[in-house]
């Protein structure tokens, strides 16, 4: 294959490849401005929603390790289809079942479909892609996916409200089928005609496969990375961040909805911005994970100490700084590749992605038990004072996240220091150790 030819086809594979993942987030967001609405149709408290939510990203963070053996071993295109179907069959029945159990379970398909699909792509950049170029990619991968979170937010509350519950969810669907489609057409795991699957492993080499993956102290600083830049914002976006609006600050349904739009339109700008921060500035990624971090504490701090409803002004900043989450989180898989050979780039991707959904469960969780516990009794919803109570409970997840950041910072800087001192010998280090990484 000619280079030209080459390049386009890295092209038009990643962009189908890209197209699921749009997929994805929509499948996985469009619970987030429907939380109201599915509360009325299941019968259901708050603590009770959450556990929507934390059924899909349970087994969402739950099969990520295994996904990443499963990605080394089999290929994007085969888990792209798998987790396309899997998404599709978890829709259909959130449109059609009543029962709560039955809804968990289509939410459980949704986690499980999702896992497989964003640590695909990135083993398909990682494969059609020159090393130099991986930051931008994985940067613009997880910005432009967001636009799945944009047609989950305006577009479906205005479908559900027009049409229903049923017609809206069944659309829902269809729009993955489209999806599946396009990738069982198109992506072809790497640039060859031929897909040299590796040999079935034994457990033994699984286990010092990601033995070797987690030794590395940059997978351990990109899984911090991913846990304290993630859960903000995700929470925010996925379930608590619309009833937080409707509810608690007395916005309109499509005005909530709107901010929660123009939080994934923001974090359009900010991913390549972050992209080109840690290119430039490699060995101070970690800075900028930490300032991210810093600023989502602070803006919720002015948020929740407001006296009575915030003002409009400070939602939109709200939503503005939330959005530099998810650029931020990506910066984790960064250090992934870094630490990582790609033979088993899947391994350590998926290591660092149970991060930040592992914080995000916990929070949504909190948010929702906090949320019954202090609504007064006799009221149908919780208040703007029961919703102050729930999102305290980040601070926690702020500071455990950054001091076990800045704890592999420092290992993975020693590293780094030991392999490049001349007077001691020292055993060659992988290739990805040649530059640096915290």
């Amino acid at each position: 294959m000619s280079a030209p030819a080459r390049r386009r086809s890295a092209v038009l594979v990643f962009a189908v490849a890209l197209s699921a993942y749009v997929a994805a987030v929509f499948h996985r967001s469009s619970l987030g401005v429907t939380g109201v609405d599915a509360a009325d149709r299941f019968h259901i408290n708050a603590a009770t929603l959450a556990t929507f939510s934390v059924a899909q990203l349970a087994v969402y963070a739950a099969m990520q390790v295994p996904v990443g053996v499963l990605l080394d071993r089999f290929g994007s295109r085969r888990l792209l289809i798998t987790g396309g179907a899997l998404m599709v069959a978890g829709q259909l029945c959130f449109a059609l079942v009543t029962d709560v159990r039955l809804a968990i379970a289509a939410r459980v398909l949704v986690g499980l479909g999702d896992a497989t699909t964003f640590i695909s792509v990135l083993r398909i950049i990682t494969f059609w892609f020159p090393g130099r170029r991986n930051p931008m990619l994985v940067q613009l991968t997880g910005t432009l996916g967001q636009l799945g979170a944009v047609l989950g937010a305006v577009p479906l509350v205005a479908l559900l409200h027009h049409a229903g519950w049923t017609p809206a969810f069944l659309t829902a669907a269809a729009l993955g089928a489209t999806a599946l489609t396009t990738v069982a057409a198109a992506v072809r795991d790497t640039p060859h005609r031929e897909h040299a699957a590796a040999p079935a492993p034994d457990s033994a080499t699984v286990r010092r496969q990601l033995a070797a993956a987690w030794a590395q102290p940059g997978t351990r600083l990109g899984l911090w990375t991913h846990f304290v830049t993630q859960f903000s914002g995700s929470v925010f976006a996925l379930l608590w961040g619309y009833p937080f609006l409707v509810q608690g600050q007395g916005m309109a349904p499509t005005a909530a909805a709107s901010l929660l739009t123009l939080m994934t339109l923001a974090g359009l700008v900010a991913g390549p911005v972050v992209a080109q921060l840690c290119a430039r500035h490699p060995y101070h990624r970690s800075a900028l994970v930490l300032g991210v971090t810093a600023a989502s504490a602070v803006v919720w701090t002015v948020v929740l100490a407001w006296p009575g409803r915030a003002p409009g002004w400070l939602l939109v900043v709200l939503v503005l700084v939330l959005a530099v989450n998810g650029p931020g989180s990506a910066i984790g898989f960064d250090y992934a590749r870094t630490f990582n050979p790609a033979s088993r780039i899947g391994s350590a991707t998926g290591i660092v992605n149970v991060g930040g959904f592992v914080a995000s469960i916990v929070l949504m969780l909190a948010v929702g038990v906090v949320l019954d516990l202090a609504t007064p009794a006799g009221r149908s919803a919780p208040d703007l004072a029961a919703f102050r109570w729930a999102f305290a409970a980040q601070y926690a997840l702020w500071a455990l996240g950054a001091v076990q950041v800045l704890r592999y910072r420092n290992a993975a800087r020693r590293l780094l220091h030991a392999a490049a001192a001349p007077a001691q010998p020292q055993p060659a280090p992988p290739p990805a150790l040649a530059r640096p990484a915290a």
